[in-house]
């Protein structure tokens, strides 16, 4: 079952992909391991797949999530590819869900709401914003906040279907434990009208975990990354 594998390749595309058999090798200048990454659904090659990134100066690194092929794991272990960043795929049912007071949902990213994102997310990434820019307005979306004109908490949602792909959820550190988060989950499900919400979370966040579990989410699918080992 790769549902999950196409949803968040759909809701996070990248802004750059090659198709090589059943494989896509994507990239985005390296900006998030999900839009620098083979996903592997079918057959395809390593070997092809270590020459493409290699032709990109990046490490290659899969996607390793319910639709890949069966034994690729285990071949990647091989060859010395480190599992990083086991994550959970978690969702809720549908449900009517009332907006959160304050919160607002526009239908693109202002630069407040950027900079609040990247704040929080992006400084991994160096000068990558752009990229990352490029990625989250990449489909249609729903950009949610909270506070004006220093926004203290952001979201992303994704219509998709019967689903509503959550995404970019963003609190800054002087504003946290002050229930935000909440109000911006619950801000996007009432966006998404009804759709039964999907989030993806690491393993070792647990603080956002228990957040989505007392929001009545519960883990449904998993997947991590191998990375090329440097030399």
């Amino acid at each position: 079952m790769d549902t999950f594998d196409r949803l968040v390749d759909a809701a996070w595309p990248a802004p750059n992909r090659v198709r090589a058999g059943d494989w896509v090798f994507r990239h985005a200048a390296g900006v998030t391991k999900r839009a620098n990454s083979v996903l592997p659904l079918g057959e395809g090659s390593i070997e092809a797949a270590e020459r493409f990134y290699a032709g990109l100066g990046q490490p290659c690194v899969f996607s390793i999530g319910d639709g890949a092929p069966e034994g690729l794991d285990g071949k990647l272990a091989a060859r010395g590819y480190r599992l990083v960043d086991p994550t959970f795929v978690m969702t809720a049912p549908a449900a009517a869900i009332e907006t959160a007071d304050g919160v607002v949902v526009a239908h693109a990213p202002s630069v407040e709401w950027l900079d609040t994102w990247w704040s929080v997310d992006g400084a991994r990434h160096a000068d990558g914003r752009e990229w990352g820019e490029r990625i989250l307005s990449g489909v249609p979306a729903g950009y949610a906040s909270i506070g004006f004109p220093m926004m203290a908490a952001v979201g992303r949602g994704v219509r998709q279907g019967e689903w509503l792909g959550v995404y970019c959820m963003a609190v800054r550190p002087a504003d946290r434990r002050r229930g935000l988060a909440r109000a911006i989950l619950r801000g996007l499900r009432a966006w998404g009208a009804g759709r039964k919400p999907y989030l993806l979370v690491t393993e070792a966040n647990t603080a956002a975990r228990a957040l989505y579990e007392g929001e009545g989410f519960v883990v449904t699918s998993r997947y991590h990354y191998r990375v090329m080992p440097t030399a």
